[in-house]
């Protein structure tokens, strides 16, 4: 059709080595007015994929997650493997009722449709039903009413032969076409969820909440519940799911009309729960206490129907990036079931990648702590004399490594003024003179080697020693300080004389 309007043009990827297939193929549009169509992707196109080229891995991808939500035993998981045949109650009951008998007649009178194993031509005839059911959805007590037995007849011959047939001519009702979709399923050789399916169906109706002590409750827990269907769904078999999900829909949509029909979801499970789900050849005594579970089973699945057939997040994501060739995380958990070589090869790549990361992270923070500092430090020089600045300072000549910024910061020096701690230090200087005063700055000068900082060596780069000071300003140094000694010695010798 493509080809032959020029419209498009069909493209496929390059075969795999070992003559697989491609991926995928897809089309290129030529017709600018439907380039802004949207585009309709499935997104369980790779599990689909996975489910139809490797159905061993995909099997064990799937039932490694179901038994994280439920505990099945060694006997009851290589049930649901195929391993072995499944042990199903009354099994090996002696006892042949009348309901046992009638319905091993029933199916030994096989059809093209009715008690042959399901097939694609057989859900083909059968989906004719379930069309023509979605359009008379009102009727009341549609599946419990029985419809006429000729009527019913003469529509199975025609389905087993498989001539097309007018329902909407008025022929038939629709409880006649009800009553035939139920004994479609119960013709079945095994139920359509099948018997390998059985045990897993009880544990999930066990599936409850726990409280704040860890203790389970009566309250289900259905989030869990809806994750473990959606895994079972997956691996059953391809007519079985679809003929399933057409089914499923159905009761769906009966139930949203419960207010016409008189049909709820509970009451639909009941019809439909003997054919679906309870093993062949078993009564209700060979249940027992299993039918409450079963009939609140399928009641659950006809109200979360909606959700049941897609595959769980994680599924997807494993299924994509086992094709892709990249690492995949199999559950919730990160189960890594399929490791492929190639994301051997990429963890030295992630871990290097990750280690950059961190160490361009540390660079990012140590450059914004300093420029912390360098504020910090300018705020503190910028403030008047004070205690409080003199204690801050300190604070930075004790850490001067962690607190103390890089000589780039621009420094004030505080003037420091010398004061004696003593009545004879006064006398000292007034005798002595200048010499005490040149010893005294000249300690001051070279302080200790613990209180050394970045602000003190700075101080002396900017100030210069002694030695490398111009004679020039070593007299005019000296000129003031002989001053300030004059004046200290006229101040002392007034304050004397007017003490005495």
């Amino acid at each position: 059709m493509g080809r032959r309007s020029g419209r498009y043009e069909m493209a496929a990827g390059a075969s795999a080595p070992g003559g697989r297939d491609a991926i995928c193929n897809f089309v290129i549009c030529n017709d600018s007015s439907l380039r802004s169509q949207p585009i309709i992707f499935n997104p369980d196109f790779f599990v689909e994929k996975l489910r139809h080229e490797k159905p061993e891995v995909f099997t064990e991808l799937v039932v490694s997650n179901i038994t994280r939500l439920i505990d099945l035993p060694g006997a009851e998981l290589a049930q649901l493997m195929g391993e072995e045949d499944p042990k199903l109650p009354g099994a090996n009951s002696t006892a042949s009722g009348f309901f046992r008998s009638l319905m091993s007649l029933k199916r030994k009178e096989k059809g093209v449709v009715f008690g042959s194993p399901l097939t694609e031509e057989g859900i083909a005839q059968v989906s004719q039903l379930i069309e023509y059911l979605h359009k008379n959805l009102r009727a009341e007590g549609l599946f419990r009413v029985p419809g006429n037995s000729i009527r019913q007849q003469i529509l199975k011959d025609a389905l087993n032969s498989g001539t097309d047939i007018d329902l909407d001519s008025g022929e038939f009702h629709s409880n006649d076409v009800a009553t035939l979709l139920k004994m479609f399923l119960g013709e079945l050789p095994e139920p359509l969820l099948t018997h390998k399916h059985f045990h897993a169906h009880l544990k999930i109706a066990d599936l409850t909440l726990f409280d704040e002590k860890g203790n389970k409750t009566s309250t289900p827990d259905k989030e869990r519940q809806i994750e473990a269907l959606q895994l079972l769904f997956l691996i059953l078999p391809a007519p079985n799911r679809s003929l399933l999900k057409l089914l499923l829909d159905l009761l769906y949509q009966t139930a949203k009309k419960q207010d016409k029909n008189k049909m709820s979801a509970h009451n639909l499970a009941l019809m439909f729960a003997p054919h679906i789900l309870w093993p062949r050849n078993v009564t209700a005594n060979d249940l027992q206490e299993n039918i409450t579970k079963l009939n609140n089973g399928v009641t659950f699945m006809i109200k979360h129907s909606q959700k049941l057939f897609k595959a769980p997040a994680y599924i997807r994501e494993c299924a994509r990036l086992h094709y892709l060739g990249s690492r995949a995380h199999t559950s919730k958990d990160d189960l890594d079931l399929l490791t492929s070589p190639s994301s051997k090869e990429l963890q030295p790549l992630k871990s290097q990648k990750r280690s950059r990361l961190d160490t361009c992270h540390q660079e990012e923070t140590q450059q914004r702590t300093e420029e912390a500092l360098k504020e910090l430090f300018r705020h503190v020089h910028n403030m008047p004399d004070s205690a409080k600045k003199k204690k801050l300072i300190r604070q930075f000549n004790k850490h001067p490594t962690a607190l103390t910024p890089g000589s780039d910061v621009p420094t004030s020096p505080a003037p420091r003024r010398t004061r004696s701690r003593s009545f004879s230090g006064l006398i000292k200087r007034k005798v002595l003179g200048t010499p005490v005063i040149l010893e005294r700055k000249s300690r001051d000068a070279t302080p200790e080697p613990e209180r050394v900082s970045k602000e003190n060596v700075h101080l002396l780069q900017k100030c210069g020693s002694p030695a490398h000071m111009s004679q020039a300003k070593l007299k005019s140094l000296e000129g003031r300080k002989e001053e300030s000694c004059r004046r200290m010695r006229a101040h002392l010798l007034s304050k004397d004389s007017s003490s005495l």
